[in-house]
């Protein structure tokens, strides 16, 4: 597969372009800054330039065209302000999804976070990001075109995967390494009846194949 990554030089894109590199899979990652090409060559993917905040769909379904998926792993980042939030968190997936849809790219994978709501209250930043982000999954949900899937993590940890995960519609909240969040996509991305599921994840006692496989379709 031809999996274009938005927000490739992230943590987790940079482990799922590892896992897909190591499968036989062809990543391309977009990144905003030119210095981040060797860190994704290292991981095996193919890096493309490309600013999610002020690039046109064209140029963006340019990068998709032949594609057979896309993940949209982007953010903004914890230093960022509430604009930010906005414009990439909900502005850049909306694009990347327009752009898939002109691309003729139908399966398309999106990174949220639990508790994510276009209607959620509070004048922090942190609760505009889970509205950009609530947003971002119900413009992504009402699209016909695209054969989507929503994983929404719980609290994100750099400890080492143990390939043991809860994946259901509603988990509770709990903690995830970065590691697990990465496989599940690779594993979710060759389970084609996932799509059109919203899905939460978090450290759990079964096996991430096999809690793909129990949840596809459901």
């Amino acid at each position: 597969m031809r999996v274009v990554i938005a927000g490739g030089h992230g943590q987790i894109a940079l482990r799922l372009e590892r896992l897909l590199a190591a499968g036989g899979h062809h990543p391309v990652g977009i990144i905003r800054r030119p210095e981040q090409a060797e860190d994704l060559r290292s991981a095996g993917a193919e890096p493309v330039v490309l600013d999610l905040e002020s690039a046109s769909p064209g140029e963006v379904a340019a990068v998709l065209r032949g594609a057979d998926a896309a993940v949209f792993a982007a953010g903004a980042g914890p230093g960022s302000g509430t604009a930010r939030k906005d414009t990439v968190d909900r502005g850049a997936a909306v694009l990347f999804a327009d752009a898939a849809e002109a691309a003729g790219v139908r399966r398309f994978l999106i990174v949220s976070s639990m508790g994510a709501d276009s209607a959620h209250p509070g004048d922090e930043t942190f609760d505009a990001y889970l509205r950009a982000k609530g947003a971002a999954d119900d413009d992504i949900r009402s699209r016909a075109g695209l054969d989507w899937t929503v994983l929404r993590p719980g609290s994100l940890t750099n400890d080492a995967g143990t390939g043991q995960v809860r994946l259901e519609a509603r988990t509770g909240r709990g903690p995830v390494p970065r590691d697990d969040v990465a496989a599940t996509l690779a594993e979710l991305l060759d389970t084609p009846a996932t799509a059109g599921l919203t899905l939460e994840l978090i450290s759990g006692g079964t096996p991430l194949s096999v809690a793909v496989k129990d949840i596809a379709g459901n």
